[in-house]
């Protein structure tokens, strides 16, 4: 059995703590901010804190799939993540209204391949996470929301007084753990420039991007590596990565026709049973460990963090994500 996961936690504040909030997010990305943005729109005042900057870890190393129907998903965050699919248009809307930047869809359908070889067309739409981060950043400045970046990691007993939301992904603590993912973007060869639609398998992903100044390119996806907090990029593996994706498209196999653009790696927050924390323990409230779903899972795990710290019962039932469940 794992220990607790807020045993090991060691929130992350900024020297001058005087200077926070009563309520405090440990961790500036995605789904971090995403939760600041929703508390703020209810009048909760909020500081967000992080040991590095916002938005560099895997929220803008993700594919940006919203990906509610695919198979491979756990069963149990279907009905997360079809409340969290329903948010988004108001979610992407309060973050245009803000900044002032919109994000884009980039695709909508989802040609999806099964083990048995059935193929499925899946209504499904992906947006740049890149774009999304620029644009969110922004609307968490435009609303005068504190972000502390480059904390060091110190102890708990500062945050006396205050109500913490833990929400730093990989580095939540255990049971927490990162899962490495390497990824490529390569140019769309000629005879793909019109591709408009994910491909996915198994164990592979490929993500067009359509518009923005990624549009002409396709990202191929991912490693799933157990490697602790490694983020190196090995070219065996990329190669093998496109090699996979040429088995659907043929045409990426050239790297002539299809030249490499970029390669990098990221962190997903893994749970052993892959469902993420989400509730109330020893004293926080926990949202993380979204594994491969944090760009789809953002807007609801908000609202229903949102509502839990406000004593409200949330729209969906979080029996599932209970963080009491890795407690020894």
């Amino acid at each position: 059995m794992y220990s607790s996961s807020a045993a090991r936690f060691t929130p992350f504040f900024p020297t001058s703590v005087h200077s926070l909030q009563s309520v405090v997010i440990s961790g500036a990305g995605l789904i971090g901010l995403s939760i600041a943005l929703e508390l703020h729109h209810r009048g909760v005042a909020v500081s967000v804190v992080d040991v590095g900057g916002a938005l560099q870890q895997a929220s803008t190393a993700a594919a940006g799939m919203l990906a509610v129907e695919d198979p491979h998903n756990p069963p149990e965050i279907l009905e997360l993540s079809r409340y969290s699919h329903s948010l988004y248009p108001e979610f992407l809307s309060r973050v245009e209204a803000l900044s002032g930047l919109k994000v884009p869809l980039q695709t909508e359908v989802c040609i999806q391949y099964l083990p048995n070889g059935e193929r499925l067309q899946l209504d499904e739409q992906s947006l740049d996470p890149r774009q999304l981060a620029t644009a969110l950043l922004a609307a968490i400045r435009a609303a005068r929301i504190e972000v502390h970046e480059g904390c060091s990691a110190r102890a708990k007993a500062p945050f006396q007084g205050r109500k913490l939301i833990v929400a730093a992904g990989a580095w939540s603590g255990a049971p927490i753990q990162p899962r490495k993912g390497q990824m490529l973007r390569v140019a769309l060869p000629h005879s793909l420039r019109d591709l408009r639609q994910v491909t996915r398998a198994e164990h592979i992903y490929i993500v067009p991007r359509t518009q923005g100044p990624q549009a002409g390119s396709v990202l191929i996806g991912a490693t799933v590596e157990d490697a602790g907090f490694d983020k190196t990029v090995h070219e065996a593996d990329l190669k093998h990565l496109r090699a996979r994706a040429a088995e659907f498209l043929p045409a990426l196999i050239s790297e002539v026709d299809a030249p490499g653009l970029e390669a990098w790696a990221g962190l997903r927050p893994a749970v052993p049973d892959s469902l993420p924390l989400l509730g109330s323990y020893d004293g926080m409230l926990f949202a993380t460990g979204h594994y491969r779903n944090g760009i789809l899972l953002a807007p609801a795990t908000a609202a229903v963090i949102a509502d839990l710290l406000e004593d409200k019962r949330p729209a969906i039932d979080l029996s599932s994500f209970r963080p009491q469940r890795f407690s020894s």
